[in-house]
């Protein structure tokens, strides 16, 4: 039997001792949800599991399995270059960002705040360049912006579109970039500078989704399955393969020690503080985490709202740890 009790016992620490005002833990196999749990409050709002969170950069993979079922269906091409879809992109830069920079944040394009205040395509097109596509890594919230743009050229769809499409065969109707699915708000907005108000007007691709457990769970259990609705099993493979190893980093975001890039996902194949390291997924800024485990056959996703809550001793690894040793194990 599976045994996840001091994987919930974690997240109800985190908000009964106040690291994170309000959170839900959701688990799966490819059989089916094993446990879904919330807990605390974002003020006198009671956390529920059928809640919506703000995801942040956990919707950088839900938006990269869109490009890639392009890729599957001969629309896109991961060396397809931005500037087919955006004429105007990169005229001074002497290289060439393709879809597989964009992806693995080797692109070398220049990072604007998520606030912007003059929009993403505007950002996009004005955004100078750091160093020659695939050289180096640099998080890269704005690649997402190149990435709708290729969506849309390479389908003719709108992207959300796309997006939706998606999400909506996989079983994860509920994933939306609409603030009117009632989520819960953010803390620590002002801590970090953020004008969260400006962010979610911009419905960023990268980091502008909204989601409930049950939606990234539906996702994490389709990838182990292998079923297809979302990716062939050769995407998934190929979303696991490391991108960016040896690859000098450029910081711009927190980085934990032994993250590689695939294509869309984190890959924690050298990460100092995990028990498995067969592991990809994405974090986001408000805390959110969504993982899968193919050795294990079990995702995870914790929805949380507190920006960088690393800042108040939240350590994420204990979870993934948790999660994986009350797996029961295959035989």
């Amino acid at each position: 039997m599976s045994n996840y009790s001091h994987a919930l016992d974690w997240a109800r620490r985190q908000t009964d001792e106040g690291r994170l005002p309000a959170a839900v833990l959701g688990i799966a196999t490819a059989d089916g949800v094993q446990e879904l749990a919330a807990f605390g409050a974002s003020g006198e709002r009671a956390a529920s599991v059928g809640d919506h969170f703000p995801l942040f950069s956990v919707t950088k993979p839900i938006v990269a399995l869109t490009a890639l079922r392009a890729v599957e269906r001969g629309q896109l091409a991961l060396t397809d270059p931005l500037s087919a879809a955006l004429p105007g992109f990169g005229a001074d830069r002497p290289d060439t960002v393709e879809l597989r920079h964009l992806l693995s944040h080797t692109s070398g394009i220049s990072e604007p705040p998520l606030d912007s205040a003059v929009g993403l395509r505007a950002e996009l097109l004005a955004a100078g360049s750091e160093f020659p596509a695939g050289a180096a890594v640099r998080y890269s919230s704005l690649a997402y912006e190149g990435i709708a743009a290729m969506i849309e050229h390479a389908t003719g769809l709108p992207w959300q579109q796309a997006v939706a499409e998606l999400v909506t065969d996989a079983g994860a109707d509920g994933f939306t970039f609409d603030e009117g699915c009632q989520p819960h708000p953010v803390f620590d907005e002002s801590v970090v500078g953020l004008d969260y108000a400006a962010m979610q007007r911009l419905h960023h691709p990268g980091a502008g989704g909204y989601a409930r457990a049950e939606d990234l769970l539906a996702i994490g259990r389709s990838l182990l399955a292998g079923d297809g609705a979302v990716a062939h099993p050769t995407t998934v493979a190929a979303l696991q393969r490391p991108r960016t190893r040896g690859l000098p980093l450029m910081e711009a975001a927190p980085h934990r020690p032994g993250e590689l890039w695939g294509l869309g996902f984190k890959l924690r194949l050298d990460a100092p503080g995990l028990l498995a390291t067969d592991g990809f997924g994405h974090s986001g800024w408000a805390g959110c985490e969504f993982w899968v485990y193919p050795e294990q056959g079990v995702c995870f996703t914790l929805l949380t709202n507190l920006l960088e809550p690393a800042r108040r001793g939240v350590n994420i690894d204990r979870l993934h740890n948790a999660v994986v040793a009350g797996t029961r194990a295959s035989r």
